[in-house]
């Protein structure tokens, strides 16, 4: 966008720099038995603008430069060229040349240099380039001001305005599911909101201090890992993608269980993709929150357990049992017989004593008078202090086959 002179030393011009676009044309065609017959295919194929061989194309071969201001999206860099150039017969000094971006929340200098130029000759100009990544959505305002002196001595100043709109490229969604065994899965939902295709560079989830991550969202081969969306990560307008995280506590956090039950913090996003002819954009979220859950104070969870397991033969398993109350505990182990899975071993034994925050692993074996996928129930842990049953049932499922069975001939 072009600015008049304000005054009758300096003129002042500011235009926005984009990359080119490329030339659209609107093809026109009809049927052999029609009036024009080919005449509307070979003036196609002369224009030069066209793509040879496929000139129904809408898009051309050729470049054109922006028209317009077009859209700037978060996380995109926006870039502007300005120059003051003077118009008058007679040298100018002082010349002070300061770029603000007003946004909602504040100001932000972007000039190179707040020095003054000590003097602009006749026809002579001075030009700037400014560069800002943006972080906000809404609208933003670039204040331009010039102030100069003339050889008078008058002091004249004077200032533009430009305001443009940023807007949101992509919208992100988050789900959370907690497992058993503190594992932490991140499910993002990323949908493209623009009018244009994106290649999605990379999407990496940064881990809270407490936890590392394993992204979900390759498979293994056995030459290489690829990616589960393909070679070319596109990303159509309004097409969503999925990605998964796995999240497991560090090794020094693993065995404070009243620590990793009160954590919520998980980590944040880091989204970068280019769209058309190269510009990049980069988008990261603010910390992800989840909801911390909740166990009682006693959890119990399995630290070993088979897939598949023989009729009527034994196996074994292992618990860990968790005091995540803040009282010492003295426990007692009930084990209670199901219709399809036994215990086996003594039940009712004690424990013993269990601090707050500690852990103790337990050794169990069992066995199945039932084939298919059975669940194990019947845990029965008793609190001797405060005379409390906590009852674990459905706590995890075996499949059970008969080893005695061969396959049909």
């Amino acid at each position: 966008m072009i600015f008049p002179p304000v005054s009758v030393y300096i003129a002042y011009v500011m235009m926005r720099l984009t990359k080119p676009t490329l030339f659209t044309n609107m093809p026109v065609t009809c049927e052999d038995r029609d009036l024009p017959g080919d005449l509307f295919v070979r003036l196609m194929k002369d224009d030069p603008s066209t793509v040879k061989g496929a000139e129904t194309l809408i898009l051309g071969e050729m470049l054109t430069l922006p028209q317009n201001f077009g859209n700037i999206f978060l996380g995109e860099t926006f870039s502007s060229y300005i120059s003051v150039h003077n118009d008058s017969n007679q040298v100018v000094k002082d010349i002070l040349v300061k770029a603000d971006l007003q946004t909602s929340s504040q100001r932000l200098n972007l000039s190179a240099s707040n020095s003054a130029v000590s003097e602009l000759k006749p026809e002579c100009c001075i030009d700037d380039v400014i560069h800002h990544e943006v972080k906000e959505i809404g609208t933003h305002i670039l204040v331009c001001a010039v102030s100069y002196t003339t050889q008078t001595g008058e002091k004249l100043y004077f200032r533009k305005f430009f305001k443009f709109q940023v807007l949101k490229p992509l919208d992100v969604k988050t789900k959370f599911y907690n497992a058993e065994t503190d594992e932490v899965f991140l499910e993002a939902q990323i949908q493209n909101i623009t009018t244009s295709p994106m290649f999605m560079e990379k999407v990496s989830l940064e881990p809270s201090m407490m936890y590392n991550v394993t992204e979900l969202n390759n498979v293994s081969s056995s030459s290489e890992s690829e990616s589960t969306f393909g070679g070319m990560s596109y990303l159509q307008p309004l097409d969503t993608r999925q990605y998964l995280y796995c999240l497991k506590p560090k090794p020094e956090f693993a065995e404070k269980a009243g620590v990793i039950k009160g954590v919520t913090v998980i980590g944040k996003l880091d989204i970068v993709w280019k769209t058309n002819l190269g510009e990049r954009g980069r988008l990261q979220t603010s910390q992800l929150q989840r909801m911390a859950p909740g166990y009682g104070d006693v959890r119990l969870s399995l630290e070993l357990i088979p897939d598949t397991v023989s009729l009527e033969e034994p196996f074994d398993i292992t618990c860990k049992i968790t005091n995540c109350s803040e009282r010492t505990m003295d426990l007692v182990l009930e084990m209670c017989n199901t219709r399809s899975v036994h215990w086996c071993g003594v039940s009712g034994r004690q424990l013993g004593k269990l601090t707050p925050n500690a852990s103790l692993a337990i050794p169990l074996k069992l066995l199945s008078s039932v084939q298919g996928l059975q669940s194990i129930s019947g845990l029965r842990l008793t609190d001797t202090f405060l005379k409390r049953t906590y009852e674990y049932d459905d706590i995890a499922q075996v499949c059970v086959v008969c080893p005695y069975s061969s396959p049909e001939s």
